[in-house]
C-alpha cells in the first residue's frame, strides 16, 4: 500500500493501477485473508480513515461515472461505513475505467465460517475421499480445483510429477487460501498405485466414454484422476483406474468442461452419494 499523498506524484494511468492494487490489498485486510506482506499497516490513520482517502482520489478521477462517484460518496457517508463494500465498488468502478476487468483469481472471499483471523481452525472433510490431478499446466485450473476439493471434503490432493507448482501465484490467488489449508502431495502414478493399494481404496477416473455419473456407483473411499486441459487422463493413468470411468453427459456442440468445473460436477455427484 501506499500514503495517500504519494499518488498525487503518480500519473494518471499509473495512479489508477496503484490504486487498484492498494484496493484489492485493503479487500483481503478487510476480509481477514490479507497476502503476506501486504497487511495494513500505516499507524498515522486508521484502515478507514484510509480507505476514504483513496476513494476521495479516485472520486477526483474526471472519468469516473457521475453514478459511480455518487454510489461511492453515499457509502463514504453511510453510518456505520461498510468498509469491504466501500472498497469493492472504488475498485471495481476503478477497473472499469481501465478497462481491465477482474479475473476470478482476483475477487476476494470471506474467509470460512468458523474461521478466526482468516485461519481455519478445524477443517472438516470426508475421511478417504482423495484426488490425483494428472499434469495440470495452468495454475489457475490447479488453484481452482484445490478450492473445489477444500469445499467438497476431499481429504488430500495427490499431483502428479509434472503438474504445476501449487505454491504458483495464480495458483495460490485462485486458490483463495484452499492451498493453504489443504493438505496435498506430489506423486507419481507407481507411487499413487502404491499408496491406494495399502490403503485398500479404490481409484477412478473422470473422463470421457464412462459411465454417466448419474449411474456410477460411487465408492464410499477412493481416488479419482482427472486429467491434463489439453489431452486429457493419460492411457497410463487409465489403466489404473480399475475401478471405472465416470463421464459428466454434455449435450453440446463442442461437449467439452474446463477441468476445474468437470471437478466440481463430479465432487457433488460423488458427495451425494454419500449420503
Amino acid at each position: 500500500m501506499i500514503p495517500p499523498n504519494k499518488l498525487f506524484e503518480l500519473e494518471g494511468g499509473q495512479r489508477r493501477r496503484k490504486l487498484a492494487l492498494c484496493f484489492g490489498a485493503l479487500e483481503r485486510d478487510i476480509a481477514g485473508i490479507a497476502e503476506k506482506g501486504s497487511e495494513y499497516a500505516f499507524h498515522s490513520m486508521t484502515r478507514l480513515e484510509y480507505t476514504k482517502k483513496l476513494v476521495s482520489i479516485l472520486c477526483q478521477d474526471p472519468q469516473l461515472p457521475e453514478e459511480a462517484k455518487s454510489e461511492l460518496k453515499g457509502l463514504m457517508e453511510a453510518d456505520p461505513v461498510d468498509e469491504r463494500r466501500l472498497c469493492n465498488c472504488a475498485r471495481n468502478h476503478l477497473l472499469a475505467i481501465i478497462g481491465t476487468f477482474p479475473a476470478e483469481w482476483d475477487l476476494v472471499i470471506a474467509p470460512h465460517s468458523g474461521a478466526e483471523e482468516g485461519t481455519v481452525q478445524k477443517r472438516d472433510f470426508y475421511p478417504g475421499l482423495y484426488v490425483y490431478a494428472e499434469d495440470i499446466r495452468s495454475p489457475f485450473n490447479l488453484g481452482s480445483i484445490f478450492r473445489t476439493a477444500e469445499a467438497m471434503g476431499v481429504e488430500k490432493v495427490f499431483i502428479s510429477p509434472f503438474c504445476v507448482d501449487p505454491n504458483h501465484p495464480r495458483a495460490i490467488r485462485s486458490g483463495m487460501g484452499c492451498i493453504e489449508n489443504l493438505s496435498w502431495e506430489r506423486l507419481s502414478l507407481d507411487e499413487l498405485v502404491a499408496f491406494a493399494e495399502g490403503a485398500g481404496l479404490p481409484i477412478f477416473a473422470l473422463e470421457t466414454g464412462g459411465t454417466p455419473l448419474d449411474e456410477f456407483e460411487f465408492p464410499k473411499k477412493g481416488i479419482v484422476i482427472i486429467g491434463s486441459e489439453e489431452l486429457g487422463i493419460s492411457p497410463s493413468a487409465l489403466q489404473r483406474a480399475t475401478y471405472g470411468t465416470a463421464t459428466i453427459p454434455m449435450k453440446g456442440i463442442k461437449s467439452s468442461l474446463n477441468v476445474g468445473v468437470a471437478f466440481g460436477i463430479l465432487m457433488q455427484s460423488w458427495v451425494s452419494s454419500l449420503s
